[in-house]
């Protein structure tokens, strides 16, 4: 069959593009024929993995950057389908690729699943028209996917009309062969702890700052990513005088960096999933995280600890105790690489196939 599919990809990096790099990569795997229509990144790129690749032109001013990527890939999507004859069509992220995916496909009478990778949309957002086109995407969806059960419970409590009856789950899967533990590590003299994120402000790196001040255990933190706010965070740390912080910036190579920590610490608050997590997990570190979102259905007693969002203390404590208790440590560090494996297969959702 031939599936169309809205979204951003690599080598942007997030856990969206990850969800839809492995999608898209299982179903031509299984002989079918997907086409991924993209915001602009790398002029002349056709294919990658099998994925016919289009990109979308859109103009450099914020506002009309989006309005823009909607109108033109709208425009390239109703193109495809009419000289590809397509058979399903697919939007991530709702007010992007799934506006633009059920516009086309109720246009077309095509089947349309959208999935839902983002939480908090319907409660907190405070743009009038965005909420009208939240609904009005979930509404018009054939099918609404949703990436952790924390969103299913959000979407299915919203007055949408047969909500309950067509939303499903379907977690992020990760490349198990990708992610994965070395046989040898660098000695060195104190823990590394790591953070892998974009640097935005509900990611809560401030958390993590404020409780590397007060740990009773010394360690190094490394943080990679980037964002709008990596300048107020380097400057926190500057400031502050917060000992032994290193910023790495974005990196495509993240699976080389995770074997060589010791613990994976993200704090971040409204995570819908965090497909980090299960990379952490799955290179052999334990990991911390906040008991919220989506985040709690990965983390258990067993792979690390969660902490309350929002509480420095909490997270400290969590720190200290993961990284001085070697029996704690040890246990986790041995069901890591299971507790990843669980995620490990991406399953095609489409009822269709």
């Amino acid at each position: 069959m031939k599936i169309a599919m809205v979204s951003r990809f690599p080598p942007h990096i997030g856990g969206t593009e990850m969800h839809t790099y492995i999608l898209s990569k299982t179903l031509v795997k299984e002989g079918h024929d997907v086409f991924l229509i993209v915001p602009a990144y790398d002029k002349g790129v056709k294919e990658i993995d099998g994925v016919s690749i289009v990109e979308v032109e859109t103009s450099n001013v914020p506002f009309w950057k989006k309005l823009g990527y909607i109108i033109n890939a709208k425009k390239i999507l109703e193109n495809i389908v009419k000289k590809e004859n397509i058979d399903i069509i697919h939007g991530h992220l709702i007010c992007n690729g799934g506006l633009i995916a059920v516009e086309i496909g109720n246009k077309y009478n095509i089947p349309t699943y959208v999935t839902v990778h983002v939480s908090g949309f319907l409660n907190n957002s405070r743009n009038l028209l965005e909420k009208i086109l939240v609904k009005k995407t979930l509404d018009k969806a054939d099918h609404v996917l949703a990436v952790s059960n924390d969103i299913i419970d959000e979407i299915s409590n919203s007055n949408i009309k047969n909500i309950k009856e067509k939303i499903s789950f379907h977690f992020n899967a990760i490349d198990i062969e990708k992610f994965k533990e070395i046989s040898k590590r660098h000695k060195r003299t104190k823990p590394v702890v790591l953070c892998v994120s974009r640097l935005d402000k509900r990611k809560n790196i401030n958390l993590l700052l404020d409780a590397k001040k007060h740990t009773k255990t010394d360690f190094d933190l490394i943080i990679v990513g980037d964002g709008k706010e990596r300048s107020n965070l380097e400057k926190k740390v500057e400031d502050e005088n917060i000992k032994n912080v290193n910023f790495m910036g974005l990196r495509s190579d993240v699976e080389k960096i995770l074997p060589h920590a010791d613990l994976f610490v993200l704090p971040s608050v409204n995570e819908p999933f965090g497909i980090v997590y299960i990379e952490a997990l799955a290179c052999g570190l334990p990991v911390i995280g906040c008991n919220d979102g989506g985040v709690k259905e990965i983390i258990n007693t067993d792979v690390g600890l969660l902490v309350k969002p929002n509480d420095t203390k909490s997270l400290i404590n969590a720190i200290d105790k993961i990284l001085t208790d070697k029996k704690l440590y040890n246990k986790c560090k041995s069901n890591v690489r299971m507790r990843a494996m669980e995620f490990c297969e991406m399953k095609i959702p489409y009822a269709e196939l």
